[in-house]
Order: C-alpha cells, then sequence, then structure tokens
C-alpha cells in the first residue's frame, strides 16, 4: 500500500516547483511505462498499479497496488490510467547531430509534446528550447510526447547565445519568408520556431539566414506551432531522400 505521506510527496510533483526540488516527475499509461523502461529504466523509480488491473512489467523497478481512490489522488488526469510511475529527471546528453528544431518561447504543453513525438518520429536526436519554452516534465507535454521525451535530448539553453556560435545554417519560420516548397532546403541546420501568439523574437530574427514560410491556399486561420513544424521537418527531410 501507499502512505499519505508517499501520496502527498507524489502529488507535489504536479507542479514544477516541487518537481525540480525532487528531480523527479509522474508518467501515467502502460505504454509509456513500457516506454521509460525501454530506454531509460534507470530513470523508472517506482511504478504504482490499480489493485484491479496489476500488471507485471518485468523490471526491477519496484511496484506498488494502490486503491481506486488513492489513483484518482496521485493521478494528474481526468481519468487516470490505470499505471503510473515515478520518474527521475533524465540526464541530458551532448548530442552530436546536424539537424536540430530549436523552439523560442512555446507555450502550450500539447505542442511541445507533439514536436518531440515528431523529432523521434524522423529520428531527430536533438532537441534546444528557451528558458521560457514550457517545462519538458509538465504532466500535459509527458503525455503528448508518448514516450518520445525518453528518446529526444531536450535542452534548455540561451538561444540567442547559441545562434551565435554554431556552424549550421540557420532557418526560421516566420509570415513573409520563402515558401518552403520554393526553398532548396537539406536536412542540415537549425529550423527556429516562434511562439504561438507572437513568433519568433525579435532579438532572435537577425540570426535567421533563411527565413522560410508555409504557403496558404485555403481560407483557414492558421496553423498551430506542432503542425507547422511537422510540414517543414517533412520538407526537409523529403529533399534529403531519407537519408
Amino acid at each position: 500500500m501507499i502512505s499519505k505521506e508517499q501520496i502527498k510527496r507524489i502529488r507535489s510533483l504536479h507542479k514544477k516547483k516541487f518537481r525540480d526540488q525532487h528531480g523527479l516527475f509522474i508518467i501515467e499509461g502502460t505504454k509509456m511505462i513500457q516506454e521509460a523502461l525501454k530506454h531509460s529504466p534507470n530513470a523508472v523509480q517506482t511504478i504504482y498499479n490499480a489493485d484491479d488491473s496489476f500488471i507485471d512489467f518485468e523490471s526491477s523497478v519496484e511496484n506498488i497496488a494502490i486503491n481506486k481512490k488513492q489513483l484518482n489522488q496521485i493521478s494528474t488526469l481526468q481519468n487516470p490510467q490505470k499505471h503510473i510511475a515515478v520518474c527521475r529527471y533524465l540526464k541530458s546528453s551532448s548530442v552530436s547531430t546536424d539537424f536540430i528544431i530549436a523552439l523560442d518561447s512555446i507555450q502550450d504543453p500539447g505542442n511541445l509534446g507533439t514536436i518531440l513525438r515528431l523529432a523521434a518520429w524522423y529520428g531527430i536526436d536533438q532537441v534546444i528550447a528557451s528558458k521560457e519554452t514550457v517545462d519538458v516534465y509538465n504532466p500535459k507535454v509527458v503525455q503528448a510526447s508518448m514516450g518520445a521525451v525518453f528518446t529526444v535530448d531536450i535542452n534548455y539553453v540561451d538561444l540567442k547565445e547559441v545562434l551565435q556560435k554554431t556552424d549550421l545554417s540557420i532557418y526560421g519560420a516566420v509570415l513573409n519568408g520563402t515558401s518552403i516548397y520554393q526553398k532548396s532546403v537539406r536536412k542540415e541546420g537549425i529550423l527556429l520556431m516562434g511562439n504561438e501568439g507572437n513568433g519568433i523574437s525579435d532579438e532572435l530574427l537577425p540570426f535567421i539566414q533563411h527565413p522560410i514560410s508555409i504557403p496558404q491556399f485555403g481560407k483557414g486561420e492558421s496553423l498551430n506551432v506542432a503542425m507547422a513544424t511537422a510540414i517543414l521537418v517533412s520538407e526537409f527531410f523529403r529533399h534529403s531522400d531519407g537519408k
């Protein structure tokens, strides 16, 4: 069983302040736990199973049975999954890569999680983000990533400093940029994506060497940043013949 003190501590991980304090975050659902055990087994600290749906995840990680009330108390979801795990913060690795997604002040957790999932699909090992970007361990980011949080390295950095020092070409998604369908691009460089409402910040605009955009063919008002990133990344990889 689980004590009231343990419940209190897990519930505190719903907030960034306490996640940072303890170096822990929550994942929920069988699929997420399996992904964590597959890619970052040492990060998984404890697994909590609803006692009516107990699963032996065949790992050395401690498995604790809890009742429905306790499950509801520690879950971050309105409709809790039957399996929840507490994980240690992941260690960032110094990944050397020729293609990087850079995120400037992304605020929506769903957008960040989806971008991580996109990066995992295309085999993009590194995402960098401004320090104003939503926390990667936000439960909504983790859920939206569908396990990509364990396979894609994300680092929070001073984007201005990185863009000043990089030798890679810098592509920036802006409204008045060259159509991505008319631009010759290859899978090499930094793709800079801006904030949902304000776009790329003024201090970063001067570093963009290749302003690009997605032309509008219909009457839609706009694309969210995750959708726009998917379209642009697809073009970079299409012109690289998937290599």
